[in-house]
């Protein structure tokens, strides 16, 4: 869908579309209730599915309303939110190790590309300046062991065996 189709906001008993996001209210395809989606704009798969609340007749969803809506962006995005942090933390690495001149952090973070995933280990002293980067495999394991032997080393291209 396009942007201008996300322009105008919708508000429909089984279709919400408002600040960004889209709730569909969907047949829940494992039992005879009702499920809804969250949708970011933009996005292809839904942030979140769950159940819907079944209306009074009990065959028909509970339509959506402002509440609903604005509870289920809250809680769609705190989804995300902790999908990114949890991407963050699979593709960023960090250790802190005493070096020849005081602390040192080293950290690897990993880009991970379709064709050619690298990571970029580096190191930062106690006042955050740089002492040294180097490009090493994306499956390059950082660990304080193996920050230690690379900062006493003086920060050689690092054996990746």
């Amino acid at each position: 869908m396009s942007a201008a189709e996300h322009s105008d906001p919708v508000h429909e008993p089984r279709l919400w579309r408002d600040d960004g996001w889209t709730a569909r209210v969907i047949k829940n395809e494992d039992d005879d209730g009702w499920a809804v989606e969250m949708v970011k704009d933009g996005e292809s798969e839904p942030a979140l599915v769950g159940p819907w609340t079944m209306g009074r007749d009990k065959k028909n969803p509970k339509p959506l309303d402002t509440a609903a809506f604005n509870t289920l962006v809250k809680t769609a995005s705190e989804v995300l939110r902790r999908h990114e942090q949890q991407r963050h933390a699979q593709l960023h690495r960090e250790v802190e190790v005493d070096g020849p001149e005081g602390r040192v952090t080293v950290t690897l973070d990993v880009v991970s590309d379709d064709d050619d995933p690298y990571a970029t280990l580096a190191a930062r002293d106690a006042s955050g300046a740089a002492l040294a980067s180097q490009r090493v495999s994306a499956g390059f394991r950082l660990s304080a062991a193996s920050a230690a032997r690379w900062v006493d080393a003086g920060f050689p291209r690092p054996r990746e065996d």
